[in-house]
């Protein structure tokens, strides 16, 4: 029989690519997204991709706060495990509205916990991120560094990843994977799903993106006195088809005896520059982006990339891409939707 997972926020970037991995890997998906930061155009490009499996995709568009709508749903589906992702997750936002974020993010995963509880569901695979390591004291990051979020955003990761482990140490039947993510990027080779975000993209490279397809004149580099190679930050990007294929690898570790309430990094365990960063998209898009260079942000690490050995000995997966399909993928994507799944009237 296959397996039924729910993915919550399954519409959305990480989760759409996701969606897809799973639904190649037989299993039959339930998603649930508000769309709020997410299209439902997304699920439709995926079912095409998925081609005979297509069929085993069903979306329900609700909000996660909506108890009701999730006890229907768990009422007529039997599911097998959850993938947790839907959540607000702009760093800028969340410093301007925290309470905005604190009632998304976590009531909504409060009442999946619940409703899940309810129904005898306790596997859970939920989208962490490497920001509950704040500022590191050094690199690499390990899952058993010291955490510590500096924005709300953050806060709110940190904060349902105790209460994942406060849930665990209740009731030891619960099977939870914490999936800490550092810098997702890229797009299915395909290029018919990426990301996609609203207004001003807070991350590097859908800016650099918006930049070399037109729609933005130049790329911001904030800081460039750090004192690493050329003076701006590190990170360590991921493609997303990479980080899809780790909830997979994390969904399979939960059949496992054993499995309690586990954190693994999901990373390439390598740190590259933004500059680095930009002179693979300019070679893989053809295109110049233009800069301006202002100083640092405030909040902004100086170099942060993962440990990986956990994940990689572990679940037994590994990152097969480097930076350069990274921006291969990312640009393939841009040049064919320039303006995401929307139209030149749709966006910001």
């Amino acid at each position: 029989m296959a397996k039924n997972v729910l993915v919550t926020g399954g519409a959305g970037y990480i989760g759409s690519h996701t969606v897809l991995q799973l639904l190649l890997g037989g299993f039959r998906v339930v998603v649930v997204d508000n769309l709020d930061n997410s299209s439902r155009t997304a699920l439709d490009r995926v079912r095409e991709l998925a081609g005979e499996h297509g069929p085993n995709l069903s979306f329900h568009e609700f909000d996660l706060r909506d108890k009701p709508a999730l006890e229907k749903l768990f009422a007529s589906t039997k599911f097998d495990a959850v993938i947790h992702f839907a959540g607000l997750k702009a760093v800028g936002e969340s410093v301007q509205k925290p309470l905005l974020y604190y009632n998304n993010n976590l009531i909504g995963t409060i009442t999946l916990l619940e409703v899940m509880d309810a129904h005898g569901c306790k596997k859970l695979v939920f989208s962490s991120s490497a920001t509950v390591y704040g500022w590191p004291k050094e690199v690499p990051c390990t899952e058993d560094f010291p955490v510590c979020a500096m924005n709300p955003y953050g806060r709110t990761k940190l904060f349902i990843e105790e209460i994942c482990r406060d849930v665990y140490r209740a009731d030891p039947e619960w099977k939870i994977m914490l999936l800490r993510y550092f810098n997702p990027v890229g797009a299915h080779p395909s290029g018919c799903i990426g990301e996609d975000p609203r207004g001003i993209p807070n991350n590097l490279m859908p800016f650099v993106q918006q930049v070399a397809v037109g729609r933005r004149p130049a790329l911001t580099v904030y800081g460039t006195d750090y004192s690493t190679k050329d003076g701006t930050g590190v990170r360590d990007y991921i493609h997303v088809v990479d980080l899809a294929d780790g909830h997979i690898a994390a969904l399979q570790k939960l059949d496992e005896p054993g499995i309690g309430c586990e954190v693994y990094n999901l990373g390439t365990g390598k740190g590259t520059s933004v500059l680095e960063m930009v002179a693979a998209f300019e070679k893989a898009s053809g295109k110049k982006i233009p800069l301006v260079m202002a100083g640092r942000r405030p909040g902004d690490a100086e170099i942060v990339y993962a440990s990986t050995e956990n994940a990689e000995r572990e679940l037994n997966w590994k990152t097969k891409y480097g930076i350069e399909e990274m921006c291969r993928d990312q640009w393939n994507w841009a040049s064919k939707n320039p303006y995401g799944y929307g139209s030149p009237d749709s966006t910001d």
